[in-house]
């Protein structure tokens, strides 16, 4: 039997509860969401006479339903004559919904939100509208939602860091916690001129809405020796995205630095090779902000070295919208050849069409994207012969 029961119905209203058209009638001025008729399934005219007793019992198990209108109708049966059998059923209105869910809590929490919304932010309506559901699971910490995005109205842009933020019962946690939701409502709040329009995504929270941000790291080694910005032997330096970028205006190595190396193994940055005039940075995978912005490295020779898969060229492929004159560093197929016996596999593989590889990197990559050299091959820069690495380096010198 595949007609409807009361569980169906009940089943249909609670879909609507949960795909939140029920909460969002509230907000429609015309209220023409209701009444709301459910599908309804009924028997065919050959079921009534060939199942007459089963039908008889689901009629009466519909006419048990409560909170729901079913409307009923006269038919003629050619062996039956006339009976009467449910032809629709109707959800009335909200109450009726919310009365057979079980939901008059969940409705009170939600039209008190919509009452504090109309009264400290209306803008923030047509929000709730899209989302009711999202809005009802934040009622508990709506209220606090508008303290922060109220301080924000009144502190456009505020240069400070979320921890200073100073809001009564509110700590920065919170504030973290619920960026994303703040920023889909600080957005339909805040004019144009408060937002930074190319800062997007949950992590660009702060730049977006100019707060101070955590300054990005560099982490360096000077590999000249007759170069020391700090006592020591290793000179192993972690140091701002903002000293880096003026780390050419340092009376140590003033116009001295003439090569960086960029590479993404550690035990590789801390035992590279000594070179006259050069620096090693210890690279970030995908993600090189910290290099934004850098003139003197624009004056520099630049060196990337990754791991020779379709990542490596992926990340040096991206390294060059920074550094477009980067080079690759052992990253080719005279040293993918050297080192066959430490050939690995590369767990997913990119097909990407890498626009800013050279004409031998671009044959490199797609001979391993068609697996010409078997299965997925990749090598790790960190398997690569020490010897290997420091041959290559004299040759640069020359």
């Amino acid at each position: 039997m595949n007609w409807t029961t009361n569980k169906d119905l009940q089943r249909q209203v609670q879909q609507l509860w949960d795909r939140g058209h029920l909460l969002a009638s509230l907000l429609e001025e015309d209220a023409a969401y209701f009444p709301k008729r459910l599908q309804l399934k009924k028997p065919s005219s050959k079921e009534l006479s060939e199942r007459f007793d089963e039908v008889r019992d689901w009629l009466g198990q519909l006419r048990k339903v409560r909170h729901l209108r079913v409307v009923m109708k006269t038919v003629q049966h050619r062996v039956l004559g006339e009976n009467r059998i449910p032809d629709s059923v109707w959800l009335d209105d909200l109450d009726s919904a919310v009365s057979l869910l079980g939901k008059k809590q969940e409705l009170r929490r939600f039209s008190e939100l919509l009452q504090i919304t109309r009264r400290r932010q209306p803008v923030l309506l047509d929000w709730i509208r899209k989302h009711p559901v999202k809005a009802l699971d934040l009622a508990g910490q709506w209220p606090m939602l508008l303290d922060v995005i109220d301080w924000i109205e009144d502190n456009p842009r505020p240069g400070i860091y979320i921890r200073e933020v100073d809001i009564a019962g509110i700590d920065s946690k919170f504030i973290e916690r619920h960026r994303g939701t703040l920023m889909a409502l600080l957005d339909r709040v805040l004019p144009g001129d408060c937002l930074d329009e190319t800062a997007r995504g949950v992590s660009q929270f702060t730049r977006r809405y100019g707060f101070k941000q955590k300054p990005l790291r560099v982490r360096l080694r000077i590999l000249d020796k007759a170069l020391q910005l700090l006592p020591g032997q290793d000179q192993d330096i972690t140091i701002t995205q903002r000293d880096f970028q003026q780390l050419d205006r340092h009376p140590a190595v003033q116009d001295r630095i003439r090569r960086v190396f960029i590479t993404e193994n550690e035990i590789n940055f801390l035992c590279f090779p000594a070179c006259s005039h050069s620096l090693v940075l210890f690279g970030a995978g995908y993600g090189f902000e910290a290099l934004s912005d850098v003139e003197w490295l624009k004056s520099c020779r630049v060196y990337y070295w990754g791991d020779i898969d379709t990542h490596g060229f992926a990340i040096l492929d991206q390294l060059r919208e920074k550094l477009p004159e980067t080079r690759s560093l052992l990253m080719d197929e005279t040293t993918l050849l050297a080192h066959r016996h430490a050939w690995g596999v590369e767990d997913k593989p990119r097909h990407d069409d890498l626009q800013k590889l050279t004409g031998a990197e671009k044959r490199l990559y797609r001979a391993l994207c068609d697996n010409d050299f078997g299965v997925n091959v990749r090598l790790e820069q960190e398997k690569i012969a020490f010897n290997h690495l420091q041959r290559v380096l004299r040759q640069l010198k020359k």
